[in-house]
Parts: C-alpha cells; structure tokens; sequence
C-alpha cells in the first residue's frame, strides 16, 4: 500500500505539520529534524502530492504539454527534445494528445490544471479559444509551438513555414519539374502557410498556380494514402509532388511502389519536416528540415522565464528552415 504523510509522521515520531514543513521547505526545523524526517521519506519510498503540494504556492515543477497527434514522427521527436530540455531545468513533462478532437483538447486540459502544472506548451492549433483564454486569465504561463494566433497573448515559437514551402518550390523547379501537385493539411495554419511558399516560388517562375492540383489529406496514415491514390489513378500524372510533412510523404511513396511507380524515376516526392521517416525512407526523403532542437530550446527557455518573472514582454521566435536533398526527387534536366 502507498505511504502517506501518517506513515512518515509515526514512523519519524513527529507531527503532520512538521513534515509538511520539511517538504515545502518552510517553518524553522532544525537540520537533524529535516535530515531525519527526509530519511524516513527515502526508507519508505514516501512521493508528496504534486497537488497537495501546490496547493501551498510552491512549485510542481511539471509542465504540460499538448499535442495533436503523438502518432506523426515530428511531434513525437519534439516531445522528445522538449522534455530533454525540461530535465536540463529540473522539470517533468506530461505529454497530452488530441488526435485533433475538441473533447480530448477540452480534457487534457483540465487534466493539467487539476496537476497545477506550472506552464503548458502547446502544440495543437486550438479549437475552442475560450478554453486557452481561460489559461490566460489564470495566470497560466504557455507557449504556442509551431503555430501562432492572433487573438492568444503568448510567447510563439515557430519555423518559417512560408519560406519553406517556397524552399521546396523552388528546388522542384530547379530540377525542372512544371508539373507539380500538393498534399497538404489544409484545416492547419502550417499546411496553410507552406502551400503559400510553395504559390509564391511558382509565381516568380511565371508558373500559373491555377493548374497545381492541391488535396487535402490529415497528417494521418490512412488519409494519405487516399490522397497517394488519388494522384497515382490521374491519367496525366504530376512529375512531382510536395507533401507539407513527412509522414504523408513517406506514406505517398510507399503506395506509389505498391502500383510498381519508381520514386524518383517515374514520379517525386519532397517532404516536410526532416523526421526519422525521412531518413529511413527508400529512396531517402528530400525534404525541409525544422529545426526541432533548437525550437524545443526556445520553447523551454521562454517558458522558464514566464515561470520565474510573470507579465514580462512576449516573444515570437521564428526560425529558418533548410532543405534536405536525399534521393526522392528526380533532376528532369539531365
């Protein structure tokens, strides 16, 4: 059975109130009553309630983090880097993810509030505002990730997605490719905003964006794969294709070799994201990599800083993106 205070408190011959002094570290206890006391806590394997704890103003030192769906690699590997970042500072992470539903998005986030997290980073474009004004008005320190919202005061950590759209639009052109299609998620600001590189680089060619077949398509196996075949069935095909992540990348080549298409000789494929899948993809993924390092980097330091200094001023951090050239992508010019 899990030890509470009592069990410390008799076996230390002490007061309740005297080890609740020890673990939040107030009152005036002699040190050999505080070493004592926190000995017995060791022999009895004794954890103190993150909430009872803050409950007393202190500290949980746990920070929330919202996702949309831990399944597409680059989230994962983010989550990943963010709670390395979060240990350097002494912090625990608790993952939540949406799977882009309103009521998980609702849940998770009264789950955290309930943990008295001391920040949350979120990752997952908000589908009830009122819910993250709430956090707001709390006094809740967060951090957009990946996205930004005009109408939520918050630090915003992002890439340039403009510009990487515009990145690979303008490598597909420099391998001669005029015929281009899109897959995209279209219901997310990023998918939004990298189709908008992607236009911008084929109008300064001259390009007519009117011909580019765009579909849209979740970052969800399954949806991907329906929007490969409804590009591999076409009768005229594209000679390349810009998927806006890499999971929908990888999962376009992998049905374009089941309906025995050669990437890159029969048709292209360029991603986003620089995710695991894109290095252990066959053929190797081009693709625009995120600098996921150095954003969770970002994001844990500002969120530390509203942590330790409320109401200070709000930055919006925007890094640039960069291409990886693998083997996803025929050069027509040769």
């Amino acid at each position: 059975m899990k030890p509470t205070i009592y069990d410390v408190a008799k076996e230390a011959n002490v007061s309740i109130a005297t080890v609740s002094k020890v673990i939040n570290n107030t009152g005036r206890i002699s040190e050999k009553t505080k070493k004592m006391v926190m000995g017995i806590m060791e022999k009895l394997e004794y954890q103190p309630s993150t909430v009872a704890v803050a409950l007393t103003g202190k500290r949980t030192f746990t920070i929330g983090v919202l996702v949309p769906d831990i399944a597409n690699p680059f989230f994962a590997e983010v989550a990943r880097a963010l709670e390395n970042n979060a240990r350097e500072s002494g912090y625990t992470i608790i993952l939540c993810s949406t799977d882009y539903q309103l009521e998980r998005e609702h849940d998770y986030l009264e789950l955290l509030l309930k943990k008295q997290v001391d920040g949350i980073i979120i990752a997952t474009e908000p589908k009830d505002l009122n819910k993250f004004k709430h956090l707001q008005n709390r006094n809740i320190p967060f951090i957009m990730f990946s996205f930004d919202h005009l109408t939520l005061d918050s630090h915003v950590v992002t890439t340039d997605d403009v510009r990487g759209g515009y990145l690979a639009g303008r490598y597909l052109l420099e391998k001669g490719h005029r015929h281009i299609a899109v897959i995209t998620e279209s219901d997310r600001a990023s998918g939004k905003l990298r189709l908008e590189g992607l236009k911008q680089s084929l109008l300064d060619d001259g390009m007519d964006f009117n011909n580019v077949l765009v579909i849209h398509s979740k970052s969800k196996i399954e949806e991907a794969k329906k929007a490969a075949q409804q590009i591999l069935k076409l009768e005229n095909k594209p000679t390349a294709v810009f998927a806006t992540t890499d999971l929908i990348a990888v999962s376009f080549l992998n049905e374009a070799r089941k309906e025995k298409f050669s990437v890159p000789h029969d048709i292209s494929i360029i991603g986003f994201d620089n995710t695991v899948y894109a290095e252990i993809a066959d053929p190797g993924l081009t693709t625009i990599a995120q600098p996921i390092p150095d954003l969770a980097r970002y994001a844990i330091q500002l969120l530390m800083e509203s942590i330790e200094k409320p109401g200070r001023s709000l930055h919006r951090i925007m890094l640039a993106p960069s291409l990886v050239e693998r083997e996803s992508v025929r050069n027509l010019r040769n």
